[in-house]
C-alpha cells in the first residue's frame, strides 16, 4: 500500500480516536449531580414542613377567633416564613451547582469543538494535496489500478468525514447557544430568589412587629381583643357593602365586545396555591361580606410565597389600605393593566417585589410571570391567601372609599374563564 494511503489511513483512525476519548471532567460532572440530587431532596424535605405548618394554620383558622388563636396563627406563620428562608437558601446553592453543571457541559462542548476543527483542517489539508494531483496523475503514479481506485476511495472517504464534521460543528454550535441560554436563565433565577429570600428575612420582622402591636393594643387580654374584633367587623362589613354597591352597577355595564373570548392561559396564574375561594355568592361571602359577593378568587398559599403578574402589562396602582382602614380591605395591592382589555388585582400581599432592582411602582412595566409581591394576609384576610380579581379595563378606576382612602373599583369577571 502506497505511504500517503497509509498515512491518511492513519490521519482518519487518529481523528476518530480523538473523538471518542472519554470526556474530560466526567468525574467532576458526577460529583455536581450528586450534589445536586442531595438539594433537591433537602428542598423536598422544607417544603413538606412548610405544608404541615400550612395545615396547621388553617386549622387554627378554623376555629373559633381569639387572641390566642391570632397569635399562635402569626407564630405559625413565622416558623412557616423561617422554613421559606432554609429554602431559599437551599435552591440558591442548588441553582449554582446547576450553574457549574452547565459551565462543565460547555468546556466539554468547547473541547470537542477544538477537536474536530483541528480534524478538519487535516482533513481538508489532505484532501487538497490529493485534488491538486489530479486524477490522470494518480493514475499515472500507481503501479496498478487497485492502488488507483484504493486512493479514489480514501478521497472519497475525506469528503465524507468533512461533511459529516462540518455537520456536526453546526449541532455542537447549537448546543452552545442552548447551554448560554440555560446560563443565563439560571443566573435570572438565582438573582429572583436572592431577592425573595431577602424579602422573607424582612417579611418576618414585620410579623414579629405586628405580634407585639397586637398584645399591646389589647393589652394581652381575650376581653379587649373581642371589643376590638367586634369593631372590626363592622368595619369590614361596611367597606365590602360599599364596593359590592359600586361594582354591582360596574358589572352591569361591561361591554362582552370588548373582552378576550374567555379560554384557558389567557392569564397565568398568578401564585402556587390552592383555591381556597371560588368568585361570586360563595358559601363564605354569604356570612363573610355585606355584600355578599366575592369579586375574585383566594389562593391560599403560604406567607411570603411568590406572586406573579398575570400577563404583560403596566402597573396602574399600588398602595397599602392599612395605612388608613387596618384589616378593613386589601391590605397591600397592586393592580396592573393588560392590553388584552383585562386589568388584575393581587391583594392582601405581605411585600411588594422589586423592577430592576427598584421596589415596584406605579407606571412599571412587567411581563407574564414577572414577581411582583409575596403572600400575605394584609387587609381583610382571615389567613395567608392572594386575593386574585379581574377587571373588564374599561371599566376600572381607582376612586375615594369612606374610610379606606384611595380604592380599587370596577366590573368584575369570573378569574375561572381566563386562568
Amino acid at each position: 500500500m502506497k505511504r500517503s494511503i497509509l498515512a491518511t489511513v492513519f490521519l482518519l483512525t487518529t481523528f476518530y480516536l480523538l473523538l471518542s476519548a472519554a470526556p474530560a471532567g466526567a468525574s467532576a460532572a458526577d460529583d455536581l449531580r450528586k450534589a445536586i440530587e442531595e438539594k433537591a431532596k433537602g428542598l423536598l424535605e422544607i417544603n413538606n414542613q412548610i405544608q404541615a405548618t400550612q395545615k396547621q394554620i388553617e386549622q387554627t383558622q378554623s376555629q373559633q377567633k381569639s387572641l390566642s388563636k391570632e397569635i399562635k396563627t402569626i407564630d405559625y406563620g413565622i416558623n412557616q416564613l423561617n422554613l421559606g428562608i432554609k429554602s431559599s437558601q437551599i435552591n440558591i446553592e442548588k441553582l449554582g451547582l446547576e450553574l457549574q453543571e452547565v459551565q462543565l457541559d460547555i468546556n466539554q462542548i468547547n473541547a470537542s469543538v477544538g477537536t474536530k476543527k483541528l480534524a478538519l483542517i487535516i482533513l481538508m489539508r489532505e484532501l487538497y494535496e490529493k485534488d491538486g494531483e489530479g486524477s490522470l496523475m494518480m493514475l499515472l503514479k500507481n503501479r496498478s489500478l487497485a492502488e488507483s481506485v484504493l486512493e479514489n476511495e480514501s478521497i472519497a472517504s475525506l469528503n465524507n468525514g468533512i461533511s459529516t464534521e462540518v455537520t456536526n460543528l453546526k449541532e455542537l454550535g447549537q448546543q452552545l447557544d442552548g447551554k448560554f441560554q440555560t446560563t443565563s436563565s439560571k443566573k435570572k433565577k438565582i438573582e429572583v430568589e436572592n431577592s425573595t429570600l431577602k424579602n422573607r428575612k424582612n417579611i418576618v420582622a414585620d410579623q414579629k412587629t405586628e405580634r407585639q402591636q397586637l398584645l399591646t393594643q389589647t393589652k394581652s387580654q381575650e376581653k379587649v381583643y373581642a371589643l376590638v374584633l367586634d369593631d372590626l367587623s363592622k368595619k369590614q362589613a361596611d367597606i365590602s357593602a360599599e364596593i359590592e354597591k359600586i361594582e354591582k352597577e360596574l358589572r352591569a355595564s361591561i361591554d362582552p365586545s370588548l373582552l378576550p373570548i374567555p379560554r384557558p392561559g389567557v392569564l397565568a396564574m398568578p401564585a402556587a396555591g390552592v383555591m381556597t375561594q371560588d368568585y361570586g355568592a360563595t358559601a363564605f361571602a354569604k356570612y363573610g361580606y355585606k355584600g355578599q359577593f366575592h369579586n375574585g378568587v383566594d389562593i391560599g398559599a403560604p406567607i411570603g410565597s411568590e406572586v406573579w403578574s398575570a400577563e404583560d402589562g403596566t402597573v396602574v396602582a399600588i398602595g397599602d389600605q392599612d395605612q388608613l382602614c387596618y384589616r378593613g380591605a386589601y391590605g397591600k395591592f397592586i393592580v396592573v393593566q393588560h392590553d388584552n382589555n383585562l386589568t388584575t388585582l393581587y391583594a392582601h400581599l405581605s411585600r411588594f417585589g422589586s423592577v430592576d432592582g427598584q421596589l415596584i411602582k406605579k407606571g412599571d412595566i412587567v411581563k407574564r410571570g414577572q414577581l411582583i409581591g409575596y403572600v400575605g394576609r394584609t387587609g381583610y384576610a382571615t389567613g395567608p391567601h392572594l386575593h386574585f380579581t379581574v377587571y373588564a379595563a374599561q371599566t376600572f378606576y381607582m376612586g375615594a372609599s369612606r374610610v379606606c382612602g384611595s380604592m380599587p373599583f370596577g366590573g368584575d369577571l369570573n378569574p375561572r374563564n381566563y386562568l
